[in-house]
């Protein structure tokens, strides 16, 4: 991709960077108000930007092809369906709160797009902290974090949680962030030296602003309704014996739900007491209930998780992120960890034919 220098004939003003997020347990919980425990992975999104003098923005992005320069006006943010949707969402809710003027911007990053790293929100993160610091906004990490998810759910239109944001703003490589998305109470769990966390693309890319996930919230909103409680996280234990008699698919919506907020503590206490077999045992409980519950996996990420579960220096895999596609997080040994991840990726690829690849650890 071009240098920043090269598109637009100027040395940036100002650069961030975010990361990427795996989430160890506690998936679609967050929009229920539930707990999650996601940590960052090596790879990054990038801003570079130098402001204008007019209201027009200009933005170029690596993962389009970094040639053509994308162009709109401040104030005049519409959604079209595309990657500069996340750019214009964060100048849309930054303005209301700051007075912006026009810049130049160069997106790099090294996440895939869909992988079910969180690209979207590393990229919103680093936006906005790029702007945080050219415009001299006063905006700590958790505030950031919350305008970067309202640009995705509200202008982009993804009805996700809070956790790829927050993960994105506060996450760290070395500890797992335990999120309680209702209060934003959170605290860091260091990760065990004898844990190594693998993930592996199965090729399939996913788009949250798809049906399947809007659906799926729907889906929980609907069963809270019926049981008289705001959100599925204030689902009691006379609750869970009455949304036994939901309509299908909502008894296992709540089901997976109610579980998976339990799983994320089991899993809090097994890091905290560096218990890996117990560990990798919530990894395959959480996949199976994304799988049969809540019915967001696909035959590939199943057949990714029977791989390395098969594997004798893994304690345990899940799919990874919203489902229908993206990557699954393997629970390893640290000492092979390089050589495990190769072996499963390409098992995959010769059962499969899909294109998976060894996204943590890099090579």
């Amino acid at each position: 991709m071009p240098t920043f220098r090269t598109l637009f004939g100027r040395p940036a003003e100002a650069v961030a960077s975010a990361p990427g997020r795996v989430n160890l347990i506690g998936e679609h919980t967050d929009y229920n108000a539930g707990l999650v425990l996601p940590t960052a992975v090596p790879q990054r999104t990038t801003v570079e930007l130098a402001l204008r003098h007019d209201d027009r923005v200009s933005v170029a992005s690596a993962a389009m092809g970094g040639e053509a320069v994308r162009s709109y006006r401040l104030g005049e943010e519409r959604r079209g369906g595309e990657w500069l949707d996340y750019v214009q969402g964060c100048t849309h809710v930054l303005g209301r709160q700051a007075t912006l003027r026009g810049f130049d911007a160069r997106i790099g990053s090294t996440l895939p797009l869909g992988g079910g790293l969180s690209s979207s929100a590393a990229l919103e993160v680093a936006l906005l902290r790029a702007l945080r610091t050219a415009f001299g906004v006063e905006l700590d990490d958790v505030a950031l974090a919350l305008l970067a998810h309202r640009a995705e759910h509200d202008f982009v239109g993804a009805r996700v949680g809070v956790m790829d944001q927050m993960a994105a703003s506060l996450a760290d490589a070395g500890t797992a962030l335990f999120l309680d998305a209702r209060s934003l109470a959170h605290e860091k769990v260091a990760l065990p030296a004898s844990l190594a966390l693998l993930a592996i693309d199965s090729g399939i890319a996913h788009r949250h602003a798809g049906g399947d996930y809007n659906a799926r919230r729907e889906e929980c909103e609907r069963a809270a309704a019926l049981l008289g409680v705001r959100t599925l996280r204030d689902v009691s234990d006379e609750d869970v014996a009455r949304a036994a008699a939901l309509p299908e698919p909502l008894a296992r919506r709540v089901r997976h739900v109610v579980g998976e907020n339990a799983r994320v503590r089991a899993a809090v206490a097994a890091l905290r007491t560096a218990d890996l077999p117990a560990l990798g045992e919530l990894f395959l409980a959480s996949h199976a209930s994304q799988r049969d519950d809540f019915a967001v996996s696909l035959p590939e990420l199943d057949a990714l998780v029977e791989i390395a579960a098969g594997e004798p220096a893994v304690y345990g895999a899940r799919l990874t992120g919203g489902g229908f596609g993206g990557a699954v997080l393997i629970a390893a040994r640290a000492d092979d960890a390089a050589e495990t991840a190769s072996r499963i990726a390409e098992a995959y690829r010769r059962r499969t034919g899909a294109p998976g690849r060894v996204l943590v650890p890099e090579g």
